[in-house]
């Protein structure tokens, strides 16, 4: 008898992260300074609109090092000090990329001094001051996006040829020429924004309205599947968000997504969707909202603001943040499953409690839901008003 492969761990989508972020650039093949001085340049010119990070190591020799600072030198694993300005965390526990994920899990762009840490992505200076070095970490070339000649350098060194047989391919900048450098990681992250999903959230029970909310029709179909053909316009993929005993109760033509993360209402629907899709954006929207519209989602989706966490609408009716219907970004996942290990399932305290961008809507009833009868009745009486209104029109 043969028995089948047991797997021990169960498989899921891993985001694409590299050691430290989604966007991470090694520079390596310069003396420090230098790698430090571009990293100033890039950083300077990109921080007004992505959120930027720089990893670096101590360059002291072991003898030069001082004593541990603070508290770190009476035996303290952590210390952290409001400088004011800043913020300044020292840790004596040895960091691995797991931790380092967790720490620059906000950054759109992260670049690393190659000399001591490396990357999934690499920016090579050819430097005749670093060459015998550089010779020395091919095997870190691993996906080389950009060259840089140095000063002293007039053409590419035969070593890097033979290890990157596709070097021509790549492009080459003179170290002097910041503004084709600096246009070079602006472009390269405009091209990883996320693409944009849609998410309609029908899994409710929907106990305070007495009828299953989403399979009501207040526009000649179920709100499920008018609001997952509203999402079409705006969105790459769209689907229903439902509970797994409700497959079966959905059109063929449209996707579900039955929750995975179970009992936490829409924040298990969030959640759910990011873990199908970790690195895609979700425009999330509640499918009790009959007076949403084309024009409100064109607000949202044009003013996405992808270097924050989400972008979302301030609710009419107290000023907070309105978690169902909002763009939650792939950065927001981390977020989403810290609060829920702090034992935290709103999603609304998430958005409270992180860099969202928050608008006005242009239009606030198209926030009004529907939970009640009462609002039930509301909500009708402004679809009659509309209705006639366009008519006279």
């Amino acid at each position: 008898m043969t028995s089948k492969e047991h797997k021990k761990h169960s498989i899921i989508t891993r985001p694409a992260y590299g050691n430290f972020a989604r966007n991470e650039w090694a520079i390596l093949g310069t003396p420090c300074g230098v790698i430090k001085d571009l990293a100033d340049v890039v950083i300077k010119a990109l921080s007004g609109k992505y959120k930027c990070a720089y990893v670096d190591a101590q360059h002291a020799n072991a003898d030069e090092q001082t004593a541990l600072p603070g508290r770190l030198n009476s035996g303290a694993v952590a210390e952290y000090t409001d400088q004011i300005h800043y913020h300044q965390f020292d840790f004596k526990k040895e960091l691995n990329p797991f931790k380092f994920r967790q720490l620059f899990s906000e950054m759109d762009l992260v670049l690393v001094n190659g000399n001591h840490q490396q990357a999934k992505a690499q920016v090579v200076i050819i430097d005749n001051a670093k060459k015998a070095s550089l010779q020395k970490r091919l095997p870190q070339l691993t996906n080389v996006q950009l060259f840089i000649l140095a000063d002293n350098t007039d053409e590419m060194f035969d070593f890097v040829k033979d290890a990157l047989p596709n070097w021509q391919e790549i492009p080459i900048y003179q170290l002097s020429n910041t503004t084709k450098i600096i246009s070079f990681f602006e472009v390269q992250l405009q091209q990883a924004k996320p693409v944009l999903n849609g998410l309609v959230l029908a899994g409710g029970k929907s106990l305070r309205m007495g009828q299953d909310k989403s399979a009501m029709q207040w526009h000649g179909k179920e709100q499920r599947y008018f609001m997952a053909e509203l999402l079409e316009q705006f969105c790459n993929e769209v689907f229903i968000s439902c509970r797994p005993e409700q497959e079966m109760e959905t059109g063929e033509k449209y996707k579900l997504l039955p929750d995975t993360f179970t009992g936490l209402g829409p924040y298990g629907a969030i959640l759910s969707a990011f873990r199908e899709q970790p690195d895609a954006a979700w425009l999330v929207v509640a499918c009790d909202l009959p007076l949403l519209d084309e024009t409100t989602l064109q607000q949202l989706t044009k003013h996405r603001n992808s270097s924050t966490v989400a972008t979302t609408f301030q609710s009419p009716h107290d000023g907070f943040p309105e978690p169902l219907i909002t763009i939650w970004e792939p950065k927001s996942y981390p977020e989403l499953l810290a609060f829920l290990a702090q034992g935290y399932t709103c999603p609304r305290k998430v958005l409270l409690n992180s860099a969202v961008t928050l608008l006005k809507p242009l239009d606030p009833d198209a926030l009004l839901n529907v939970n009640t009868p009462d609002e039930l009745e509301r909500v009708q009486l402004i679809l009659q008003q509309r209705t006639k209104q366009l008519h006279a029109e």
